[in-house]
C-alpha cells in the first residue's frame, strides 16, 4: 500500500513495492498459480485528483518494470490497483466522470492490453461512489481489459449493517448484499444508474 503525503512516496519505496509485487507474482506463476498484483494507492489524506494521478502513474510505471524484468507472464495475471480519487479530506472531491476518466487516462498510459482483467479496489469510496466510477469506465469505447471490481468494504458495508450481527436480521443482511452485488455486475456492463440504488 502506498500512502500520499508532502514528500512520499518516495522513488526508493515504490521501487521495494513494486519489487516485492513482481518477485510475488512470479513465484505464483511458477507454482501455477494466477497472481493477483495488487498497487495500491491509499486514499486517505487531502490529496487532489492531480496528485493521485501522478503517484498512481508513478506506481504502475514501476510495478510493469519489474514485471518485465521477473518476466511474469501478463496474459496469466490480474491487475487490482486503486482508482484515481482524491484523498477523502480532500477540500474539492472529484466527480465521477473525473475520477473515471483520469483512471482510464493512467490506465491506458501503463497497463499493457495483454494484461485480461483489471479488478479495482473501492480503497475506502462509498458504495454508491464505487459502484457509479466503475460503471463510467465500462461506458468508454475500445477497452483493451475486462473491468471488474474487488470490492470490500463497497459490496459488505450495507449488507453488515443490515444484518448487524442478529440472527433475525440474517435475511435482510442477505438481501441488501445481493442487492449491492446486483448494482456491482450492471456496472462491470456499464449499465449501472444512481436511481437503481432506491430499487
Amino acid at each position: 500500500m502506498i500512502t500520499i503525503g508532502e514528500a512520499i512516496p518516495s522513488h526508493a519505496c515504490m521501487y521495494a513495492n513494486a519489487h516485492a509485487l513482481a518477485r510475488y507474482a512470479a513465484l505464483c506463476q511458477e507454482a501455477g498459480i494466477v497472481p493477483i498484483v495488487e498497487p495500491e494507492v491509499l486514499m486517505d489524506g487531502d490529496h487532489t485528483i492531480e496528485r493521485c494521478a501522478e503517484v498512481t502513474d508513478a506506481v504502475l510505471e514501476a510495478v510493469f518494470a519489474q514485471l518485465f524484468a521477473h518476466r511474469v507472464y501478463l496474459e496469466g495475471m490480474v491487475l487490482k490497483p486503486n482508482m484515481v480519487i482524491a484523498g477523502k479530506k480532500a477540500a474539492n472531491r472529484a466527480g465521477p466522470q473525473q475520477v473515471a476518466d483520469a483512471t482510464l487516462r493512467c490506465l491506458r498510459r501503463h497497463v499493457p492490453s495483454a494484461v485480461p482483467g483489471i479488478a479495482f479496489l473501492s480503497g475506502g469510496q462509498s458504495e454508491a461512489e464505487a459502484t457509479a466510477h466503475l460503471s463510467l469506465m465500462n461506458q468508454a469505447p475500445d477497452l483493451p481489459w475486462a473491468l471488474t471490481f474487488s470490492y470490500g468494504r463497497a459490496l459488505q458495508e450495507s449488507a453488515l449493517k443490515a444484518w448487524a450481527g442478529k440472527a433475525e436480521s440474517l435475511g435482510a443482511g442477505q438481501k441488501a448484499f445481493l442487492h449491492r452485488a446486483r448494482l456491482n455486475g450492471l456496472a462491470q456492463r456499464g449499465k449501472y444508474t444512481a436511481s437503481l440504488e432506491a430499487a
